[in-house]
């Protein structure tokens, strides 16, 4: 996915108000703004029972995957993207949970442009949008959340969707198992800035 950006600096920015209250205000403060806006809408999202249930399942799937395991499954991913026909990608994005993330994307009227739900093992559980691999756990979208344990919030750099020229960041957090308090997945969060 992140051959699809490059970086822009925080001075390129040219926020603007939108539905959403803009919160960026000045260059070089969207950290602060996407995390409150992070704190305030996508946080109820990652305590819903269809978000929480649906990493518990998958974990119980994938705990007992090696690396090997995980390397094949992110290979045969990445093959059928390039495939007209998409038989797993098409299974995760008609999950209950997939469902559910694109309603809430959907309801925030383009500000958020995706989102993606990972297991414990940076396993793509959920999303919005077919993402270009399955396996996350070696990016810093999950290695600075899950990996930073509950309550963490990571907001990356800006980036320029080359395709769309939309400004984002993407942020992501550790989700939680409201039960036992325990680290179980992590949700990443793409902003449109220019929203925001």
């Amino acid at each position: 996915m992140r051959g699809l950006f490059r970086l822009v600096g925080a001075a390129a920015l040219a926020l603007s108000c939108s539905a959403w209250p803009t919160l960026a205000g000045e260059e070089g403060n969207y950290v602060s703004a996407a995390t409150n806006f992070v704190k305030e809408h996508v946080l109820p999202w990652a305590n819903d029972p269809v978000i929480v249930d649906a990493i518990l399942r998958q974990n119980a799937e994938t705990a007992g995957f090696d690396q090997a395991r995980i390397d094949g499954l992110d290979k045969e991913w990445r093959a059928e993207v390039e495939r007209p026909n998409k038989p797993e990608i098409q299974a995760l994005l008609s999950h209950e949970a997939s469902k559910f993330l694109r309603t809430r994307r959907d309801e925030t009227h383009g500000l958020v442009t995706e989102i993606i739900l990972m297991d414990a093992r940076g396993l793509n559980t959920a999303q919005t949008d077919a993402t270009s691999d399955f396996w996350q756990g070696d990016e810093a979208k999950f290695q600075k959340s899950f990996s930073a344990g509950s309550g963490a919030i990571f907001v990356d750099d800006i980036e320029e969707d080359e395709s769309t020229g939309i400004l984002q960041t993407q942020v992501s957090i550790t989700i939680t198992d409201p039960e036992s308090g325990q680290p179980i997945g992590a949700m990443t969060v793409g902003i449109d800035m220019d929203r925001l």
